[in-house]
C-alpha cells in the first residue's frame, strides 16, 4: 500500500524498517521511519524511543502492519 506522507512524498508501509545487524562493535541496526533514516538502534528500546521521537506514540513492534524487521525480528541484534 502506498499513502502520501506529510510532505506529499509516497512512501510505503510499514512505517517503521529495522534493517539487519551491522556487525560492529557493538553490533546495531538502522532504523528508518516514513523512509526516513532516524538511526541506529542497539536494542529494542532504542527502537522504540525512535518511534516516540517521531511522533508515532506506542507502537506495537510485533505488528507486520506497523514494523519491518529485515535480518531478524526484535530478538536480533548480533
Amino acid at each position: 500500500m502506498t499513502e502520501p506522507a506529510a510532505s506529499g512524498v509516497p512512501h510505503h508501509w510499514p512505517p517503521v524498517v529495522v534493517h539487519h545487524v551491522v556487525e560492529a562493535s557493538p553490533p546495531f541496526r538502522h532504523v528508518d521511519i516514513l523512509g526516513t533514516q532516524v538511526g541506529k538502534a542497539h536494542n529494542v528500546r532504542d527502537v522504540v524511543e525512535f518511534c516516540r521521537r517521531a511522533g508515532l506514540g506506542e507502537v506495537d513492534l510485533d505488528a507486520e502492519d506497523t514494523v519491518q524487521w529485515i535480518g531478524g525480528g526484535p530478538e536480533v541484534w548480533e
